[in-house]
């Protein structure tokens, strides 16, 4: 049991200061593992916007004109420092997240990898030539920063997602504005903190807590450039459609519905351990979470993998992150443990068998639900469709591969998709056939690295560029290109001289 601590200050920050927000509503931050109340985010309002938005632009021209060698200086810094609060950003995620001291390291390593991606900016912002395209004509093309840009983020990745942007669009040369999610504050705040500490002139990084309002007014800003949003399919949508209609560039990351096909031939003592962790790390509220298992082959061999997913995720220890052991952590709200539950009494009502329950987990504090698993899942079952965002794995038999795959992009979403098996030539198949954007072959959680994009596809993402990586670096950028022709030309056997020597 963590002892009760005083609450945090959650605040603004505008131009270089932390400050109150205009608005006088707040939201309660919860630690989901006892339900504590733990501080209250203000919910800022459009003026609050405007002024993050007026000190973001008034930044930009001296930002945007610093060597990009010094701006990658400060993310070396940056990056120095993350290391030397690792620990301590850890603690945060799992305080206002809930997840596990394992998974919440890991969660601000990734962060951290992709500031060591942004911290080679000098050789990301270079253009492209190519000499004498005509007859002494050359073809340039530069690489800018666009402006203001802006970052919506989720409560799942309270650290890392926030540094998906912020090293990307601040290196390239362009100011930033963050909006946390509401219910998980504090990562962000503390992150702003350190890149404020490694240098960061006042007004490039600037923070606007709140919601709804906060939101709608980075979208329908006239001079925010660019917007990244991750987050539920249906918000998304809205911020892609709202964005865009109001001149930005707009990067939706959205929702997901990812399958693990499992084939006979899975090495099943190493698959199990890899598959339990996929559906029911981060109690399942990420958007790369393996939720539905597509067991492949006849009965015999569909019963086993079930059997012994059942068996692994039954012995699960459900605790808080912060206790020895735990594996199956809470989830962040009440309100979503009660969505979580609706949609396993509905499938239940379905059809659908509950051979692993957790509907009821004895814990008097905190927002716990248990590993469930549903059998017996069809295609045309919601909880095979929709999003659940629990520690809830759907079953659908099957039996080939084809029927794996067709069941797989039937869904609307197309985040991820693994695949168990040691057979290469059904790994290709799949590999070729599947509609998702990231693919696992043995890997349940299939994250790309810092320098590939987070490549979800259909209603897993709204854009065209995706986050990190190049992408990432071209979406906070802009070409100008360039057609050089020079008409003077020195005279045969004379030796070129620039202005000054001629006139000395």
């Amino acid at each position: 049991m963590q002892t009760q601590r005083k609450a945090f200050d959650v605040r603004n920050f505008v131009g270089g200061e932390w400050v109150e927000a205009n608005g006088q509503q707040t939201e309660a931050v919860y630690n989901p593992a006892t339900g504590e109340v733990i501080a209250k985010t203000p919910l800022s309002t459009k003026e609050d916007v405007e002024r993050a938005v007026g000190a973001a632009e008034a930044a930009f021209s001296g930002w945007s004109a610093t060597p990009v060698t010094q701006r990658a200086r400060v993310l070396f810094r940056f990056k120095m420092l993350l290391e030397e609060h690792f620990e301590e950003l850890r603690d945060l995620v799992t305080l206002e997240n809930g997840k596990d001291a394992k998974d919440a390291a890991g969660e601000v390593r990734r962060g951290i990898e992709v500031v060591e991606f942004a911290c080679g900016m000098p050789s990301l912002m270079m253009g492209e030539t190519v000499r004498d395209v005509a007859s002494g004509i050359d073809n340039v093309s530069w690489r800018y920063p666009l402006g203001v840009v802006a970052a919506i983020v989720p409560f799942n990745f309270p650290c890392m997602i926030p540094l998906w942007t912020m090293p990307v669009a601040v290196g390239a040369g362009n100011t930033y504005l963050l909006k946390p999610s509401e219910r998980t504050p504090l990562c962000s705040k503390r992150l702003v903190e350190l890149f404020v500490e490694a240098g960061v002139p006042e007004g490039v990084v600037n923070l606007v807590n709140g919601a709804h309002e906060t939101v709608n007014a980075i979208l329908e800003h006239p001079r925010v450039k660019a917007v990244s949003f991750v987050g539920s399919q249906p918000v998304a949508e809205h911020v892609y459609k709202t964005g865009t209609a109001s001149g930005k560039r707009v990067q939706a990351l959205a929702g997901a519905k990812n399958s693990m096909i499992v084939l006979p031939d899975a090495v099943l003592e190493k698959a199990v351990p890899n598959i339990v962790s996929s559906a029911y790390g981060n109690a399942g509220e990420r958007c790369l979470a393996g939720s539905v298992l597509v067991a492949v082959g006849e009965k015999e061999a569909q019963d086993r993998v079930v059997e012994k997913v059942r068996e692994a995720a039954s012995s699960m220890k459900v605790g808080a992150g912060y206790e020895e052991g735990s594996e199956l952590t809470p989830l962040i709200r009440d309100s979503h443990r009660q969505k979580v539950r609706s949609y396993v009494d509905l499938g239940e009502k379905e059809g659908a068998e509950v051979v692993l329950d957790g509907r009821e987990v004895r814990r008097e504090e905190g927002f716990f639900f248990g590993p469930t698993i549903l059998d017996g899942v069809t295609g045309e079952m919601r909880v095979a469709r929709e999003e659940i965002f629990g520690p809830v794995l759907s079953v659908v038999r099957v039996d080939t591969l084809e029927e794996a795959v067709a069941f797989t992009n039937g869904s609307p979403f197309g985040n991820a998709c693994s695949i168990y098996t040691e057979n290469g030539a059904a790994v290709r198949y799949w590999r070729e056939h599947v509609e998702a954007g990231m693919l696992g072959v043995n890997i349940g959680v299939a994250a790309p690295m810092a320098f590939f994009p987070f490549n979800g596809v259909k209603n897993s993402f709204y854009g065209d560029l995706h986050a990190t990586g190049k992408d990432g670096v071209r979406f906070f950028t802009e070409n100008k290109v360039e057609v050089v022709r020079y008409l003077s030309e020195p005279a045969s056997g004379e030796a070129v001289r620039l202005p000054q020597e001629a006139g000395a």
